[in-house]
């Protein structure tokens, strides 16, 4: 069943800061893309400029590069910006790696076709997220996508960021935004139960 959307259970573990995760390896850095992007990329969806917010050690920004995209990645953690930077060097590719707050993407002034969001929704409190919808939109050139790969409310337990039902995504992009598709996906990570439910949403700007 779903979490309720507005207050989560007394039990509910908020993310810890990620600055702090990063000190050791958390359990969604599994050292690749998730399967969902892979795919993604491997399909053709990922054109033109790429932005990957919430983008830990790099896998999905260095994965939009070696497909030969333009792309920039985003975290509020130094020592996963830090990773991805020497990740980048050690593959030979160029990625541009900022720790940036999410929520002030208009202060970057730049323009992207393609916004990738792996775990980063999901870590917002409902009366957040309409701000952070309007955060990407305000880089989203016109035509452009944003990808959401989030936790699921089909995934059991309270453990972890926030269930999403289709009515939490459905209520943050409204104006400015159409919502193409949601799709049943996992998320890999390295502890138990290995997978965890997600969506895989499509939302292309108006």
């Amino acid at each position: 069943m779903s979490t309720p959307s507005n207050e989560p259970p007394p039990e509910f573990r908020r993310p810890v800061h990620l600055g702090d995760s990063y000190e050791t390896t958390p359990p969604w850095d599994i050292g690749r893309p998730q399967t969902a992007f892979a795919t993604l990329a491997e399909e053709g969806g990922l054109h033109g400029r790429v932005l990957d917010i919430g983008c830990g050690t790099g896998e999905h920004a260095l994965m939009a590069a070696r497909v030969g995209l333009d792309a920039v990645g985003i975290d509020q953690s130094p020592l996963a910006i830090e990773t991805a930077e020497r990740k980048a060097r050690e593959r030979g590719l160029k990625v541009r790696f900022l720790c940036y707050d999410a929520l002030m993407l208009a202060d970057l002034g730049e323009t992207f076709d393609t916004v990738l969001d792996c775990g980063l929704f999901h870590t917002f409190d409902p009366e957040i997220r309409g701000a952070f919808a309007e955060s990407v939109a305000s880089v989203v050139r016109p035509g452009g996508r944003y990808f959401l790969l989030g936790f699921s409310d089909r995934q059991p337990g309270t453990w972890g960021p926030y269930r999403l039902s289709r009515t939490d995504i459905e209520s943050a992009f409204t104006d400015g935004w159409h919502i193409d598709s949601f799709t049943e996906a996992v998320i890999d990570i390295l502890i138990e139960p290995n997978t965890i439910q997600a969506w895989l949403v499509t939302i292309t700007r108006l």
